[in-house]
Formats: structure tokens, C-alpha cells, sequence
């Protein structure tokens, strides 16, 4: 952490329904010998004050020693409401903010929360985003810097109907940390089998 960031909590968002990976939680697919979501924690923890999954369903069925965070919100919400939990969550532990991940993006930047903290709007909102292929710049806005302060206006919104995170990012001007996708995009994300094959040479190139 450089002068000025402080490390906050994080919540990693796990209660999609993985329905191009043929269902269950993504998260526990393997990938170079570990589990998705080992990769996830293991560039994460060194980032963050403390850790917690969000995921739906019997929370028994996870092993990762973690608070497990359910959506608060009724039907499937998406990922605003596992945000939501994690703000929640986050404004138990007197923290200021949350950061957010998806627990099926393995090569997330080392440096994420940092760069988030640096790119805050005056509403402490910050979301990814990295370039394609083209130059065109893409928000990643399952990674974001979530100030607690904002709990009850998203809780407020979800329940309006709100399902599109950017809309209401958007409405509190969210800033934005562009990371560079040399040599590949760091917030490719697996969705499908293909996706894990794809994930699986990026980490032998690696090695």
C-alpha cells in the first residue's frame, strides 16, 4: 500500500449460476492442479485487511475457512447484491469500504486495490477496466472499490429493480483504474470449458 490507501476488506463474488460451465460453483474448477478460487484468494489476500465469499445456497458446502455472505436481496439479483452483502459486511467491521472480485478471473492485477483506491471518484466508487484487442477501453465493474456509505441507496436501487452495475456507478460517478492487457487481459474470466482450457495455457506460458 502506498501513502495515502489504507487496506480495507474484500468480498469475492461467487453466487453466479455457472450456467455455460454446465452449473455448480465455478469457483471450485480446476486450474493448474488448484481451484479457481485458491488462485483468486492467493492474488487477493496480500491486498486486503480480511476476506469473505458471497454465495447463496448451504454455505456447509465451502471449505475456504471464510464468512460466507448470502444476497440479501430476494430472487437472483446478480452481482449487485453479493456488492451489497459485502458493503454489509464491510460497515460491520467498521471499515469505510469493500473491494470486489469475481471468483472466476484468476489473473487479476496484484496491484488492484491499490490502483482502485488511486482512481476514486468524490463518491469513493472506483471500477476496473482494461483494453481489448481494438484499444476499446471495457469497465470490469465485478471489481470495484464500494464505499459502505452507499449501502442503502444500492439496497434502495436493487429493490427498485436495478440489475446494471455501470447504471448505477454511473449515477455516482465512479472512477475508473485501466490496467494494461499486456500480455493478456489480467480480468479474463472463465465461463465456459473453453475458458478453462484458455486459462490453463496463459498459466503454462506463465511458467
Amino acid at each position: 500500500m502506498t501513502e495515502g490507501t489504507a487496506k480495507v476488506p474484500a468480498v469475492i463474488l461467487a453466487g453466479g449460476r455457472a450456467t455455460r460451465m454446465g452449473g455448480g460453483d465455478k469457483g471450485w474448477r480446476i486450474l493448474g492442479g488448484k481451484r479457481l478460487v485458491d488462485h483468486v484468494i492467493a492474488r487477493l489476500a496480500p491486498q486486503v485487511s480480511a476476506i469473505a465469499l458471497n454465495a447463496n445456497g448451504d454455505p456447509d458446502r465451502f471449505d475456504l475457512g471464510l464468512p460466507v455472505l448470502p444476497d440479501s436481496i430476494d430472487g437472483y439479483a446478480g452481482p449487485l447484491a453479493g456488492v451489497l452483502a459485502g458493503m454489509d459486511w464491510a460497515a460491520s467491521l467498521g471499515a469505510d469500504a469493500v473491494v470486489s472480485v469475481a471468483a472466476d478471473t484468476p489473473f487479476f492485477p496484484t496491484d488492484l486495490v491499490m490502483r482502485l483506491q488511486q482512481a476514486a471518484g468524490p463518491s469513493g466508487l472506483a471500477l476496473a477496466a482494461s483494453p481489448d484487442e481494438t484499444g476499446k477501453v471495457w469497465q470490469h465493474p465485478t471489481f470495484g472499490l464500494w464505499p459502505v456509505a452507499l449501502r442503502h441507496d444500492l439496497r434502495e436501487a436493487l429493490e427498485g429493480g436495478l440489475r446494471k452495475i455501470v447504471l448505477w456507478t454511473d449515477r455516482h460517478g465512479a472512477g475508473i483504474a485501466t490496467f494494461s492487457s499486456d500480455p493478456h487481459d489480467p480480468f479474463f474470466n472463465v465461463n465456459t470449458p473453453e475458458d478453462l482450457a484458455q486459462s490453463e495455457a496463459l498459466i503454462g506460458a506463465a511458467g
